[in-house]
């Protein structure tokens, strides 16, 4: 007999409207029916979960996330192993709301830490298959190449090549363009971030200018390597049309964080689509060069948002984004059925019946939305309920307005 789950009393932000007092039924892992209860109708469900009117939202898709590598290396030179990282990286996605995650991975030729070429597809393979057992949400692997390190193309050519990428992005940050538009602000990034000395970013610069003369090779080696191989292309922090334009001749479908309103609105009309960081948006700005990303969504210059570098804020940003230029079902597709539409995810990103069963149930604490229930393919795998505190002791639970 087929599992079912009816999630009941909800809010079902659907594709064009948001439905109260709504109904949402998952059969064997998906959808069967979203609409009002009094329309719903069939055999009862194994399982009810009454949402108490909070928001019924489709699971969130996030492309891009560093989160898997701060999980493995918290602080610098302390390691932990990938069963354990990513055992608990896991827990805390669920509890975000995040029912898909595209583990970003950096190929930047890091001498040591996660972004060494040969531990992080050490890591990437182990984390593919880990994500093969028992799990909590869906892992992809989000690789980043660093377009001067030439030294690991052919590492990288291998793991495409074993199915264990899912998205390929190219980025530069050599300087003089892109994220660090001087040598100045690139050496300020290193001695703020990782503490590094003159002598040690004079020696990051030499191998980087040395893998530049190479760099228009690794590209196109790769990108012919990822799309024999089906996997969607990426660009990262495009500062003109032109660059746009380059990546896209090479395949790429989607820019990441470009780093002005204009280049993110050439890339829109060359029908390639914008994720911008939801930290950005929660935020109000950049931590670096980059535009506020909020300009680029109100002039209609991006369509995708991801988590970046800290996955809470997409669950923030799409409410945020609701409660100011957009309506809560535009917000909410920016983090789900653009995602999902722009890396070929059929069937993903959206309640409508038919498709696949990831949701969520998030209600508004105080000015803080929550998730209180995430759902992966019909599975309910994370459900939490606040106490009611009451002059420092639990109150008795009372019952829902």
């Amino acid at each position: 007999m087929k599992k079912s789950v009816l999630v009941t009393n909800g809010q079902l932000v659907l594709p064009d409207r948001v439905v109260n007092n709504g109904e949402l039924l998952l059969e064997d892992g998906v959808i069967k029916f979203a609409g009002r209860v009094a329309e719903h109708r069939g055999r009862p469900a194994d399982r009810v979960i009454d949402a108490q009117g909070g928001y019924v939202l489709p699971g969130f898709i996030d492309i891009h996330s560093d989160a898997i590598e701060k999980e493995l290396e918290p602080r610098p030179g302390a390691f932990f192993g990938p069963e354990l990282a990513f055992s608990e990286l896991e827990k805390k996605l669920a509890g975000q709301g995040i029912t898909t995650m595209y583990h970003s991975f950096s190929f930047a030729g890091a001498e040591w830490g996660v972004r060494q070429d040969s531990g992080a597809a050490a890591c990437i393979r182990r984390i593919v298959g880990l994500a093969l057992n028992a799990t909590l949400i869906r892992s992809k692997i989000h690789l980043r190449f660093e377009i001067t390190n030439y030294k690991a193309v052919e590492l990288i050519r291998a793991l495409v090549y074993e199915g264990a990428v899912d998205l390929l992005s190219f980025m530069d940050h050599t300087p003089g363009q892109g994220q660090y538009p001087t040598v100045e602000s690139y050496r300020k990034y290193m001695e703020k971030t990782y503490h590094s000395t003159l002598d040690e970013i004079d020696r990051i610069l030499a191998v980087k200018e040395e893998g530049r003369a190479r760099a228009e090779e690794s590209v196109a080696v790769l990108a012919l390597s990822a799309q024999a191989a089906g996997v969607p292309l990426a660009s990262h922090d495009d500062d003109t049309a032109v660059k746009v334009g380059y990546y896209k001749a090479r395949g790429v479908t989607v820019s990441e964080f470009p780093i002005n309103v204009a280049t993110a609105k050439a890339a829109r009309e060359q029908g390639i689509d914008v994720c911008i960081g939801a930290p950005n948006i929660v935020r109000g700005g950049s931590t670096g060069n980059g535009m506020a990303a909020i300009d680029a969504i109100t002039a209609g210059a991006a369509n995708i948002i991801c988590s970046d570098y800290y996955p809470p804020a997409i669950l923030h940003a799409v409410f945020k984004l609701a409660a100011g230029p957009l309506s809560l079902t535009e917000a909410a597709a920016m983090a789900t059925s653009a995602p999902a539409r722009a890396l070929g995810l059929a069937d993903f990103g959206t309640l409508a019946e038919g498709s696949v069963g990831d949701a969520i149930i998030v209600h508004i604490r105080g000015e803080v939305p929550v998730v209180t229930t995430t759902i992966v393919g019909g599975s309910p795998v994370y459900d939490v309920t606040y106490r009611r505190l009451v002059g420092g002791r639990q109150a008795k639970a009372q019952p829902a307005c």
